[in-house]
């Protein structure tokens, strides 16, 4: 049912539906030409969630390879401007590759590593638990040497068995 209603303009504009009274609230008018999924579709263009860029090591390299091969004017910034990148990209990448962190990031072949042997894997055991073993001599030594030393200031003598007790 289409009944004619006057906007806050005094115009009459046409309504589809059963007829209102002055006091209740409704949906904005549409202009006409208009509909609903122009209004609510996004633009293709523009993504849904913005997503940081990730640079693989290699991707690195070639852009640094290519700002060292820059020495005319303004050569550099429009490199930057072509890959849409800040100068701070550059320096940081620099650093990385001074320290040989982009050749670690190298892909690797995937799968389980070597394999160790069971003798390997025994001689890295009893490795670990001499060095476990030479550290609690350590600490033994050290509270033996605590406990002559508050000995002596008490005026007792303790007797290391390495003296023996040959007079």
């Amino acid at each position: 049912m289409r009944t004619m209603l006057r906007n806050a303009m005094g115009a009459e504009v046409a309504s589809e539906g059963p007829p209102r009274s002055g006091g209740e609230r409704s949906e904005p008018e549409r202009r006409e030409g208009r509909s609903d999924a122009a209004v609510a579709s996004p633009d293709p263009e523009v993504p849904a969630k913005a997503r940081r860029r990730r640079f693989t090591a290699a991707e690195k390299l070639r852009i640094l390879r290519e700002a060292d091969r820059c020495t005319g004017h303004g050569e550099l910034g429009a490199l930057l401007r072509r890959e849409g990148l800040y100068s701070s990209h550059l320096s940081q990448w620099r650093q990385q590759r001074t320290r040989g962190e982009l050749k670690a990031l190298a892909p690797r072949k995937r799968g389980p590593g070597p394999k160790i042997s069971p003798e390997q894997k025994r001689i890295a055991e009893l490795e670990h638990k001499v060095k476990r073993l030479e550290h609690e001599l350590e600490v033994s030594r050290t509270i033996i040497d605590v406990q002559k030393k508050v000995a002596a200031l008490l005026g007792n003598t303790i007797e290391s068995p390495e003296s023996g007790s040959n007079n």
